[in-house]
């Protein structure tokens, strides 16, 4: 049977834009590809889960004669975002690629056109499926004619007659009109009858049958809803002319035109290649697609599926090994490596990579070492697995990676650092890491060598699959093949890291970044990898008793919310959760619901109903003590390294977008602190035998940058004299003195300041501090008048970010802000806070990063044994020997709160204990 998918293109593409609004996908030429990305998702879904014999994209067409009819008619939406309108066209290129027809009629919209092709298909026995997220189409549906709808969080759901009937309670799919003429819609802009919602509506359709057999019986309705009816009869008429979609646009249906074929390999394969969809566009073009994998073997933190077969026609505007000219050699006895050697030494500059056989650098082992001193030229030395002859080639090699004269270049540099360290080598010298340069350069872009070779060197390297196979249980190991098999590969990582740095160094002095890359980012690699070398002690005997007691009360929680809601259900599931919260319980009387019909039983929306219902409270607990358990009390253990005895958490230094740290496997960034179940988990983490945990945190450090930024004379005064910067706050705001402050003003002003120098909403603030929307705004009010600076800041940040196109904290990291000009206030509305952010988080990114650096270098100075163990946002962790805990601690403080000068001074709290939780 012919199947026909018709797609609304603009519902789909704006669908995909604000999908991507927080992470957009940007490319090396700085085009937002979030719509084109996600549009060619859904499309290749369709293509190739759906397989439709026929197929059709409608785009709306000129000014409507809706427009002409309703003036208003979507006259309140914001204006197209420019990254929209930009990725239009290149859709378009694309369907022409792909040889499917763009389906467009003057003064329609792409519902008309899809209305008049379903319809005619359907008449005529073709399977026929709107693709749409739009609810007005449920009108069109009949035999042979159904809905694709995107469901939120990914999949789709097939809607039927069935269906719609059973969503609205109504007779007919085509009384959506109905429905819609009564109720208005809002993203429409057409008003309906006020006061009349979904359900009143379904009532009084299934009560006329229509809206034009209401309007003419009006006189059977009763009291207020008589009134309101006949005060908006010409609005109902005018919705409901709105609402129609039209089936006699003047398009024929040409099933033939439809037909689904063969897209234009070439030219898709070019526009592909222009967008930077590596990998995706092997994906869409059916090629063999090889698993995601890093590249060469070591610890690649930003790869994305770039495994491209060597054939690829992708490929073939790339150079590659086979096209350049290329001096590869294998050295594999010890006279040769003696003369290379020696010839190293005479060189001021080093590209190393390692060859490796595994992913974690605590449990690799060496398979060989490649170099490179000079572009096209590189070398690869193979190094035995058993560990003492090993030795014997890495000792060799070890007076040229500690020759502190030579400049050493890496991709990553900090995993070949661990790995040469577990071999008794400590690089030393100044180091250029590539991955780190190119994320100075480009933040908000992947940084693994093949994307940046691809787009900074248009060449293609050699793919670590081509030699190994894919990922998964037949992949074999960098030591199962011969160095013959292997030294092309890993040369060419250490040529092309070389190449690469050539390319990055001039680009880090067009950003002003070269400062921020040679004193903060580059010193700061041997500190991190010493962190993650040294691990951290778990006491497992802590977590199990943990583990017994949130499970107990997990049982408890869900024992209890059982009788409340008067039978058992599945708590972890969200519709079920809906089902018994709203469906059964009725604890509101509209409940938010998703596109698809489901109840929102987020914790957004839980929250804000605590106070409705006990069940509440108790689903809350239940869901934060599942996650407790399942992400750290019973994950943390199984992390523990078999043979070190500690975990080793890798700190992601070229990840986030403002230069803060992140760490992963396990992350132990988001071990929640501010309730008490979440401090017991830090309870678990204990230093070294025989030594105690310290902790030191940064007090108030975003207030105190924000102070320095704004220039804020109360905000200053209030850090200078040392007050209580919330209780300080809340004196000016409500003209107390700061002893009469109670801590219920304490607790606000507290919200405000974090809350507000971040430019949260009236709304946002209304919704933390659970007050009124009125009483945001005046707290919000008071709070600029209190320091009339730090408005006049953030009106100024988001000025410069427009003029210059990015924000930049103090030690010049740029958040680049494309949006910062958009016509449309939502996107705006993100890089306006972000403008406001950037120069706070960032700043503080980088003045614990020089702290790290300064204490790590003031313990090597002065041989202090004890160990920094852990980062976490503001807050610095160690190891410490008794007998060292007073240089320590005066070390720590000393380095932290001079790290940077400030208008108002850098403060930092410390503790000690037996574990994390007593120190902090």
């Amino acid at each position: 049977m012919d199947k026909l998918f018709l797609l609304d293109a603009y519902a789909l593409i704006y669908r995909s834009y604000y999908a991507f609004i927080r992470t957009p996908r940007i490319n090396s030429k700085g085009l937002n590809t979030s719509a084109v990305y996600g549009f060619l998702n859904t499309l290749n879904e369709v293509l190739t889960k759906e397989k439709p014999t026929h197929i059709g994209v409608a785009f709306d067409h000129g000014k409507t004669f809706r427009h002409d009819a309703f003036p208003a008619y979507k006259a309140q939406r914001e204006e197209t975002p420019e990254d929209i309108k930009l990725s239009v066209p290149i859709i378009k290129r694309l369907l022409e690629a792909y040889r499917i027809p763009i389906l467009q009629v003057d003064g329609f919209e792409a519902d008309d056109v899809i209305g008049t092709l379903a319809v005619k298909a359907g008449a005529e026995g073709v399977e026929t499926y709107m693709l749409t997220p739009d609810k007005d189409y449920g009108q069109l549906i009949r035999p042979n004619v159904f809905m694709y709808r995107p469901r939120h969080g990914g999949g789709y759901d097939i809607i039927g007659e069935r269906e719609v009937q059973d969503k609205y309670g109504i007779p007919t799919p085509a009384q959506v009109i109905d429905l819609l003429a009564l109720m208005g819609d809002s993203a429409d802009n057409f008003p309906g009858c006020p006061g009349v919602g979904e359900k009143t509506a379904a009532k009084l359709i299934n009560e006329f049958g229509s809206v034009d057999n209401l309007l003419a019986h009006t006189d059977r309705l009763k009291g207020k809803m008589r009134e309101k009816v006949e005060a908006a009869v010409d609005d109902i008429r005018m919705s409901h002319f709105l609402a129609t979609i039209r089936t006699d646009v003047p398009i024929a249906l040409n099933l033939d035109e439809l037909k689904t074929v063969d897209p234009d390999e070439e030219q898709l394969t070019q526009l592909f290649d222009e967008l930077e969809f590596k990998s995706f566009g092997n994906r869409l073009l059916n090629k063999s697609e090889k698993p995601s994998t890093t590249v060469n073997t070591q610890l690649d933190l930003f790869a994305e599926n770039t495994a491209d077969g060597p054939e690829s026609s992708e490929n073939a505007r790339l150079e590659s090994l086979k096209t350049t000219p290329h001096e590869y050699k294998l050295v594999d006895n010890q006279e040769d490596i003696k003369a290379l050697c020696d010839f190293f030494r005479t060189k001021e500059i080093l590209s190393l990579d390692t060859e490796t056989t595994s992913t974690n650098p605590i449990d690799a082992e060496l398979v060989g070492l490649s170099f490179a001193v000079e572009e096209n030229k590189a070398w690869y030395v193979p190094v035995p697995s058993e560990r003492k002859e090993a030795l014997k080639v890495v000792n060799m090699f070890k007076p040229i990676y500690e020759d502190e004269r030579i400049l050493k270049v890496g991709q990553n540099i900090k995993y070949d650092y661990e790995v040469l360290r577990n071999y008794g080598v400590e690089v030393s010298g100044r180091m250029f890491d590539t991955m780190l340069a190119h994320y100075l350069i480009q933040p908000e872009l992947r940084h693994n060598m093949d994307y940046m070779a691809e787009t900074l060197l248009n060449y293609r390297t050699v793919h670590i699959e081509e030699l190994i196979g894919p990922r998964g249980k037949g992949q074999k190991s960098m030591r199962d093949l011969a160095p013959k098999d292997v030294y092309e590969y890993a040369a060419e990582d250490a040529d092309i890291t070389l190449r690469l740095k050539n390319v990055l160094e001039p680009k880090l002095k067009e950003v002003g970044a070269e400062d921020l890359f040679w004193q903060i980012e580059m010193p700061l690699v041997p500190v991190l990898a010493e962190m993650e070398l040294n691990g951290v002690c778990l006491d497992t005997q802590a977590l199990r008793e943990t583990s017994d007691i949130f499970t107990q009360r997990m049982n408890e929680y869900e024992a209890k919310i059982y009788r409340e809601a008067g039978e058992k259900f599945n708590i972890s599931s969200p519709k079920q959760v809906g089902d018994i919260l709203f469906g059964k319980m009725q604890i509101v009387d509209k409940p938010k619901k998703t596109r698809t019909g489901q109840y929102v039983t987020s914790e957004e929306v839980l929250l804000q109903l605590k106070q409705k219902a006990p069940i509440i409270d108790d689903i809350l607990n239940y869901r934060g003590m599942k996650k407790l358990l399942s992400t750290y009390v019973d994950a943390l253990p199984k992390l523990i390294n078999k043979r070190t005895g500690h975990i080793h958490t890798s700190f992601n230094q070229a990840l986030t977008a403002t230069g803060r740290l992140s760490s992963s496997d396990p992350n132990l960034q988001n071990i929640p602190v501010r309730t008490d179940d979440g401090k017991e988990i830090r309870k678990c983490f204990i230093p070294e035998p025989g030594c105690t945990f310290f902790s030191a945190d940064y007090s108030q450090i975003e207030l105190r940058i924000m102070a320095h930024l704004s220039g804020d004379e109360n905000m200053i005064e209030a850090f200078r004299e040392g007050f209580d910067i919330h209780r300080a706050t809340a004196a000016k705001i409500w003209h107390e003195e700061m002893s009469a402050v109670t801590d219920a003003q304490r607790k606000k002003a507290k919200q405000a300041n974090f809350g507000i120098i971040y430019g949260i909403t009236t709304y946002g603030l209304a919704q933390r501090m659970d007050i009124s929307n009125g009483e945001a705004r005046q707290l919000i009010d008071d709070y600029f008048k209190t320091f009339p600076k730090v408005q006049a800041y953030m009106e100024q940040a988001k000025q410069t970010a427009r003029e210059k196109g990015y924000a930049e904290t103090l030690f010049g990291r740029r958040r680049y802000l494309p949006d910062i000009n958009s016509h449309n206030a939502t996107v705006r509305g993100f890089a306006e806070r972000n403008a406001i952010n950037a120069p706070i988080q960032g700043s503080e990114a980088d003045i614990i990063k020089v702290a790290m650096i300064r204490i790590h270098r003031r313990f090597k100075q002065e041989g202090i044994r004890s160990k920094m163990i852990l980062q976490v946002h503001d807050e610095l962790n160690f190891s410490v020997y008794p007998e060292e805990k007073e240089r320590v601690q005066h070390i720590v403080i000393e380095e932290m709160q001079n790290a940077c000068q400030l208008s108002v001074p850098l403060t930092a709290d410390a503790g000690w204990g037996s574990n994390w939780l007593e120190a902090h």
